[in-house]
C-alpha cells in the first residue's frame, strides 16, 4: 500500500482543507467529509498547541492524515507538533535555501537532524512502536510555502533541497509580495504559479496551493498542482451558513417564521 507521503511525492491528487477553528469536532466533521488530508493552522488559526491533540485524534479516528502549519520554523515548535502525532509540517515564510535546510533539520532525529529524541509520546505510541529513528524520519512530510518574491526567485533551489516534499503557494501573501495584492488574475501571479509548478516537476516534488473557491480547483489541477487545499473549515462553514440563511430567511421568510414560532 502506497504511503501518504509517497502518494504526495508521486503527484497523485490529494485534496485537503485547513483547520483554523481550533475545534476537534469540526476537525472530525472535515475528516468524515472525504478529504485526503487536513492541516491544523497554528500560524493564523484560532486554536493553539493546546487544541492540537484533539484535532489530531479526530483525524486518526477516521484514518485521515493531519498535518500542522507551525507558527515558525523554530526547533521546539516543530518538535512539539511531531511528538503529538502530526504526520508532517508546513513551514511558512521561508525565503532561502539556507532557511529551508535549517527548518527541515528540525523534522528529523539525529544524525539527519536535531529533533529531540523522545519515544514516550503519542507519535511513538507512548514507547510502544518498533520503528527506528530512520523509519520515522522517512515518513514525515515536509511542505515549504512559497509566499514571497524572494522565495519565488529561489524556488528552483528550494525545490531541490533534500527533504522538501511539497512547494505550497500561499496566494494572498505571494500576490501581495509581487505587488498585486489579491489579484489572482494578474499575469505576474500566473507566471509565478507556472514557475512553481516547473520547479516542482524538475525536482520531482509536488506542487501545492490553497484554493479559496471550490469552482477553481479543477483549473489548478490542470495547471499541475496536485496537493490542493480546498479553502478552510471556517470558510466552508461560513459559505454553507450564508447560503442557507439567504435561501431560508430572505428567500422564504414566511416559512422561516413558521419554523421559529
Amino acid at each position: 500500500m502506497t504511503s501518504f507521503k509517497q502518494s504526495v511525492r508521486d503527484g497523485d491528487v490529494n485534496l485537503g482543507t485547513f483547520l483554523n477553528l481550533g475545534s476537534p469536532l469540526v476537525a472530525e466533521v472535515c475528516a468524515l467529509s472525504g478529504f485526503d488530508w487536513l492541516l491544523v493552522d497554528l500560524e493564523h488559526g484560532a486554536g493553539g498547541e493546546e487544541a492540537l491533540v484533539g484535532q489530531l485524534l479526530a483525524g486518526a479516528a477516521h484514518d485521515v492524515p493531519v498535518l500542522v502549519r507551525v507558527e515558525s520554523g523554530e526547533r521546539i515548535r516543530v518538535g512539539h507538533a511531531l511528538d503529538l502525532g502530526a504526520v508532517g509540517v508546513m513551514y511558512p515564510r521561508l525565503d532561502t535555501v539556507e532557511e529551508v535546510a535549517l527548518a527541515i533539520s528540525h523534522l528529523w532525529y539525529p544524525p539527519q537532524g536535531d529533533r529531540g529524541v523522545a519515544t514516550y509520546n503519542r507519535a511513538r505510541r507512548f514507547g510502544g512502536d518498533a520503528k527506528t529513528t530512520s523509519d520515522v524520519n522517512d515518513e514525515l512530510l515536509c511542505i515549504v510555502q512559497i509566499e514571497s518574491s524572494k522565495a519565488l526567485s529561489n524556488v528552483v533551489d528550494i525545490a531541490a533541497t533534500p527533504g522538501v516534499d511539497v512547494l505550497f503557494v500561499g496566494p494572498s501573501d505571494l500576490t501581495a509580495s509581487l505587488g498585486y495584492p489579491g489579484q489572482l488574475d494578474s499575469s505576474v501571479y500566473s507566471e509565478a504559479l507556472d514557475h512553481v509548478v516547473a520547479a516542482a516537476r524538475r525536482s520531482h516534488v509536488a506542487a501545492g496551493i490553497l484554493v479559496g473557491d471550490v469552482g477553481d480547483v479543477d483549473a489548478h489541477l490542470d495547471r499541475g498542482f496536485s496537493f490542493v487545499s480546498v479553502a478552510s473549515d471556517s470558510a466552508l462553514l461560513r459559505r454553507a451558513a450564508t447560503a442557507a440563511a439567504s435561501k431560508v430567511i430572505r428567500g422564504d421568510s414566511v416559512h422561516f417564521r413558521s419554523l421559529t414560532t
